[in-house]
């Protein structure tokens, strides 16, 4: 079942699964079904590993609900609930709706992981052969073979990189193009990236989105009231007071009047002095008439949108780069001095004139490139090595006696020949072991990599390493604590007898079709049997506990 740390969102009962009644759980990370009667998940797909979801069409008799892989299998769960008309319908659709909102906050995750998985298959021949020889041909499961790989330097290297968020289009509203329904209705499709631009745009938006959802309507009535409001159609002008964005619209007024008070930071552009003119009497220094018509105050309203629309979507990027440099100027200050630093701070004027002058291409490059130090653990760097005990070390003139002493033995050493054999002899019984002696007529003066062929060569290759990897996971096993660790070593044991039958036999009738006499795959062999007799060894120990 759940661990006691995992968050459970939903259950739902009356859930079959291949005509097996059960419940269906919804937790913070993954999905999960368990039968009637049993304390243990059945199934369980972790979020990151759905690729999406399918959901039986209206009308048909079976309730069903589709849970679609990254690796192309799929899981159905049959609602069953018949309690009243339609209840199984509402379980699916709650289901669905909490999928719908939790799977986009793990797709971006399993993207990375999937792109960090292939750049290693494809930048490493040997890995990606292993690939072929142990995922593909089902001897492990994938999430066994990349149980340990992706916790090394790649994922260290993917977190210490600094995460690139995608811009915000100044059109992302315009690209949202109804579409007719047959019903003179209009049908919106919303994707993730759609509804987190205007998140980022519209902050009073998102808060209404979280005081709302799910608690006063769902998802699909709080976007069809945002697409009917006067916040999203036309100037604003008539804005109900009923209207959800009533109160958006003037909070969004508010904050473009403050937009306006602050002005532009650059002193060198004056937007006041920017005024249409025209050449008429006075040549364009006569005072112009301030009364506009009600078109000049329709447009101004309309440019008035624009304009805040796209201080909107610059703000969302600033709000971003302030929350950035926070972070930085709280790391970096590691004084209570550190506010002053903003006293020497050059003017603004004067930076825009540094900018609008001098150019990095054209400067003197006097800095030396460096190379930034990475330290896993600090702790080491700056206190060394430090020695597990305390050791005797020996002095100069321990060492000078201890040569005099070599010197003294040697000078009156007197070999003992006695029971060695003649030259003759000697010389006879390696002639005899040498190749193409008396004793060597049954073997072969050729090297094994002279008589094998490179394909076998090959094959032979990839066997040892396919066996040091399924070994690896075999021996880390040991020793054997936990019930996790009982399940992985009893799954171990079986993968390495299914790649004794799937790759290491058809691999030696190989060899025996081809004539090869040479016992290529004794150390093989051998290897696996110390595995089988170290498990052998552990289940007789783990049964004569149990009685």
């Amino acid at each position: 079942m759940a661990t006691s740390s995992e968050e459970v969102l939903l259950i739902v009962k009356k859930v079959r699964h291949k005509k097996q009644d059960g419940a269906l759980y919804l937790m913070a990370e993954r999905v999960a079904w368990t039968p009637e009667g049993k304390d243990r998940f059945v199934i369980s797909h972790m979020y990151a590993d759905i690729r999406c979801q399918k959901i039986s069409p209206e009308g048909k008799a079976k309730v069903q609900l589709q849970l679609i892989l990254h690796t192309g299998d799929a899981t159905i769960f049959h609602f069953t609930n018949d309690n009243s008309a339609g209840a199984a319908a509402k379980d699916r659709d709650a289901a669905k709706d909490l999928l719908q909102q939790l799977l986009p906050k793990f797709k971006k995750k399993a993207n990375k992981e999937l792109e960090e998985k292939n750049r290693m298959l494809q930048e490493d021949p040997v890995l990606f052969q292993l690939y072929k020889d142990l995922v593909v041909s089902q001897v492990i499961s994938a999430e066994e073979f990349w149980a340990n790989r992706l916790t090394g330097n790649s994922v260290d290297n993917s977190a210490s990189s600094n995460k690139q968020d995608i811009g915000i289009s100044a059109a992302f509203l315009a690209d949202i193009r109804p579409q007719t329904d047959g019903c003179n209705g209009l049908r919106y499709n919303l994707t993730s990236d759609i509804i987190e631009s205007i998140f980022r745009t519209y902050p009073a938006v998102k808060q209404k989105y979280a005081e709302n959802v799910p608690h006063n309507m769902t998802e699909k009535e709080f976007w069809t009231c945002f697409f009917q409001s006067h916040y999203f159609h036309r100037d604003r002008i008539n804005a109900g007071s009923k209207d959800l964005f009533s109160e958006c619209a003037r909070i969004d007024e508010k904050g473009l009047k403050t937009l306006v008070s602050q002005g532009v930071k650059n002193p060198l552009v004056d937007l006041t002095s920017l005024e249409d003119k025209s050449l008429d009497e006075g040549y364009g220094t006569a005072a112009l008439s301030s009364s506009k018509s009600n078109k000049e105050s329709s447009n101004a309203a309309i440019i008035r949108r624009f304009n805040h629309h796209s201080a909107m979507v610059l703000a969302a990027v600033l709000r971003k780069q302030e929350t950035q440099n926070d972070q930085n100027s709280e790391n970096n200050s590691t004084d209570g001095n550190s506010r002053d630093s903003d006293f020497f701070q050059p003017p603004v004027k004067k930076v825009k004139l540094q900018e609008a002058i001098e150019y990095e291409d054209l400067g003197e490059k006097n800095s030396k490139k460096t190379v930034a130090l990475n330290l896993k653990k600090a702790d080491r760097y700056f206190h060394g090595p430090t020695p597990v005990q305390s050791q005797h070390y020996a002095s100069s003139q321990d060492i000078i006696n201890s040569v005099h002493c070599i010197q003294q033995e040697m000078a009156n050493y007197s070999p003992s020949l006695a029971q060695v054999l003649s030259s003759n002899m000697a010389s006879s019984a390696i002639s005899d072991l040498s190749p193409g002696g008396v004793l060597m007529q049954g073997a072969s003066s050729q090297a094994i990599n002279q008589i094998m062929p490179s394909d076998v060569q090959m094959e032979l290759k990839h066997l040892y390493v396919a066996v040091a990897e399924l070994l690896r996971h075999f021996w880390s096993c040991f020793p054997v604590n936990t019930p996790f660790l009982e399940e992985k070593v009893g799954k171990m044991m079986n993968n390495l007898e299914r790649f004794q039958m799937t790759k290491l036999r058809p691999f030696r009738e190989k060899l025996q079709k081809l004539y090869i006499s040479t016992n290529l795959t004794g150390h093989l062999e051998d290897m696996l049997q110390v595995a089988f007799s170290k498990f052998h060894a552990w289940q007789s120990k783990r049964m004569l506990k149990k009685t």
